[in-house]
């Protein structure tokens, strides 16, 4: 397993870029509802600001800012991703890892997280 060190800003603004697995599908414009139903749910559960959040086929960019205090942004989007693929059909087809372990076949595992360290970082994220 990779050593990821994750840097955690209480209440900072954080840019992310979550895939699909299947990099040429076009699930997440197709079940946009199911999108935006995981990141409600999410933020009624665990508050958070949306500063931006674009989604397009196979992939979604978004900045977040948590509220002061909170530094858990991976359970966040964590949240996301698992509301979304239990919000889709299961029609995708798994390898034998992700049938033994319980796992849909919609989404990478991981996610790429930048915490965003001053104003010309975040127009150059939200830009």
């Amino acid at each position: 397993m990779p050593d990821c060190r994750r840097v955690q800003v209480p209440g900072g603004t954080y840019f992310f870029t979550i895939n699909l697995l299947e990099r040429r599908s076009d699930l997440l414009v197709r079940h946009i509802d199911a999108v935006r139903k995981a990141v409600r749910r999410t933020r009624r559960e665990r508050p958070f600001a949306i500063d931006a959040w674009v989604v397009l086929p196979d992939h979604m960019h978004c900045i977040i800012t948590l509220p002061e205090g909170d530094d858990d942004f991976s359970n966040h989007i964590k949240a996301i991703k698992i509301r979304f693929s239990r919000g889709v059909p299961a029609t995708e087809r798994r390898s034998g890892t992700r049938v033994a372990r319980g796992e849909r076949a919609i989404r990478q595992r991981r996610f790429w997280e930048h915490a965003i360290r001053g104003d010309v970082d975040y127009a150059r994220h939200m830009d």
